[in-house]
């Protein structure tokens, strides 16, 4: 292991103890080799126990790791139903309030990404930032147009501060492949490998920009979702400059309340939302913790979400959406034999085992969520439960699907707090029937064929040369192509006791005939 990373690994210990927090860490399997560190230390022995409560302790250490840790922290503070109140408070403080760096860093960063003075760019900049997030903050700011606008300003040092903490992480996920029986179902490495693409392209805030430009148009004309403009004359990889939106928090929920918004609407359109943008576009919004997330209120009986942070995005391949897409409308049915064929069919699931066992696996666990309100079913839970029994078949983790199992528990936790009645069978099943039949509709596919046509007129105008080359290499012996010699040796020994049948046959024919016309002669 690295010193760099033994350092940190004692930098994180030394946090963790003086918030008080070392127990957990003394708890978890996979720092037991380490734990000889929390022992020796004098921190341990010394530190003094602390009046504050352990939720904000939880919040002060997350912020202090930097921000990997704060992103953990974001991510479970939606999920209500799994932690005790006070900790998911005060973790939700982490969605809008992580501790800012000064404005005058921001401008000078500004300043730098631009090659001019502040005030050339732009008529007014509030060093007073807007907001402020673990990767970088928001301040407000007019174009010379006077068009208010948010920059977005990277944290200075995130690049060396992340790259830090992620070889921490792929030291401790090489330490669970290595020593952790469950590596190989749950593939630690490739999670780590999976998280390290999404944290670095949230550095490129280029990258950023056109996310919300792809995710806008695709919303253009929709009633569901407002995506901000953005003004790429003023984005660069460090700066990135949105039309500035005014907007509720979702987390105020006594705000809306006194506006009148109709909370059901909200939270059936943030079902659809995430289904459309997994199925319709293939392309979601990843990070949809509530300090991204705001509402319209111009119509308060048609409210309208309107999102910002677009530093995390997904996509799925064909396949894997296909599969998720059958999957979802195979459970809707409570077809849990498709389930359990899908899960095989798509590899999830080693073609070693039963259907019939998967089925009754799932079937117990799905079934008692049906015809119930979202504030009786926890799909974190339901999704913990099927993860658990998959391990019987051996079923391993997909990292390629982490994003989107993260982005479904975080619609569930907004639309656990908006509409706990919400019947999110009844709200997602008509847009995965939609999607469904679009894929297979005439029009889909003569689109589709359009498409390809010209790739497979290039490949049959370019076939009869191909085979003549391949025809030429042939004869001169420059192609050599590879074959299985056990098969080929066996097909030749039997083609050659074939022979050899044949031969005898025909000796003990001919003798047998000439007998016969011998013993006729007399």
């Amino acid at each position: 292991m690295k010193l760099r990373v033994m350092a940190r690994l004692i930098q994180i210990q030394r946090t963790l103890v003086r918030h008080r927090l070392d127990g957990l860490v003394r708890a978890t399997h996979l720092y037991r080799p380490l734990r000889v560190l929390f022992y020796l230390s004098p921190w341990t022995w010394f530190q003094r126990r602390r009046s504050d409560d352990r939720a904000v302790q939880l919040r002060l250490a997350l912020e202090e790791l930097g921000p990997i840790f704060v992103k953990f922290g974001q991510a479970l503070s939606t999920r209500r139903d799994l932690l005790p109140a006070d900790i998911a408070d005060e973790l939700a403080k982490l969605q809008d309030r992580v501790p800012p760096f000064a404005g005058s860093e921001a401008r000078a960063t500004i300043e730098r990404s631009f090659g001019k003075p502040c005030n050339e760019l732009f008529s007014r900049f509030e060093e007073q930032p807007l907001a402020a997030a673990s990767i970088a903050q928001v301040h407000v700011a007019a174009l010379p147009d006077g068009r208010e606008v948010v920059v977005k300003v990277l944290r200075p040092g995130m690049r060396a501060v992340i790259g830090r903490d992620l070889e921490v992480l792929h030291a401790l996920a090489r330490l669970a492949a290595r020593w952790w029986p469950e590596a190989r179902r749950l593939k630690p490495t490739e999670i780590v490998a999976e998280y390290e693409k999404t944290i670095v392209d949230e550095l490129d805030l280029m990258r950023e920009a056109a996310n919300a430009s792809q995710l806008k148009r695709n919303f253009a004309g929709s009633q569901l979702l407002y995506v901000p403009e953005v003004h790429w004359d003023y984005c660069r990889t460090e700066v990135m400059v949105m039309e500035r939106i005014h907007g509720v928090p979702i987390g105020d929920l006594e705000r809306l309340r006194a506006l009148n918004v109709d909370f059901r609407v909200l939270a059936e359109n943030g079902v659809e939302i995430f289904f459309t943008q997994v199925f319709h576009h293939n392309f979601f919004h990843a990070d949809m913790h509530p300090g991204n997330i705001f509402v319209l209120t111009d119509d308060p009986r048609q409210p309208r979400y309107a999102a910002v942070d677009f530093g995390i995005v997904g996509t799925l391949d064909a396949r894997d959406q296909r599969y998720l897409a059958e999957n979802f409308l195979a459970v809707f049915e409570r077809n849990y034999r498709r389930v359990a064929e899908l899960h095989l069919e798509s590899g999830w699931v080693p073609r070693t085992a039963r259907v019939d066992e998967m089925e009754s696996v799932i079937r117990t666990i799905c079934e008692p969520i049906f015809d119930r309100p979202l504030r009786e079913v926890s799909f974190g839970t339901v999704l913990l439960r099927l993860l658990e029994a998959l391990r019987r078949f051996d079923g391993q983790i997909q990292p390629q699907l982490i994003l989107l199992q993260k982005t479904l528990l975080n619609v569930e936790g907004l639309g656990r707090q908006l509409y706990p009645e919400l019947n999110i069978w009844q709200t997602a099943t008509p847009v995965l029937r939609q999607w469904m039949r679009q894929r297979i509709s005439p029009l889909r596919l003569l689109r589709d064929l359009r498409a390809q046509l010209p790739d497979v007129l290039d490949a049959l105008r370019a076939a009869p040369s191909m085979a003549k080359r391949l025809v030429a290499q042939v004869e001169k012996g420059e192609l050599h192509v590879p074959v299985d010699n056990t098969a080929l040796e066996a097909l030749r020994a039997e083609v050659r006791a074939a022979g050899r049948r044949r031969d005898w046959l025909m000796v003990a024919g001919f003798v047998l005939l000439a007998a016969a016309v011998f013993f006729s002669s007399y």
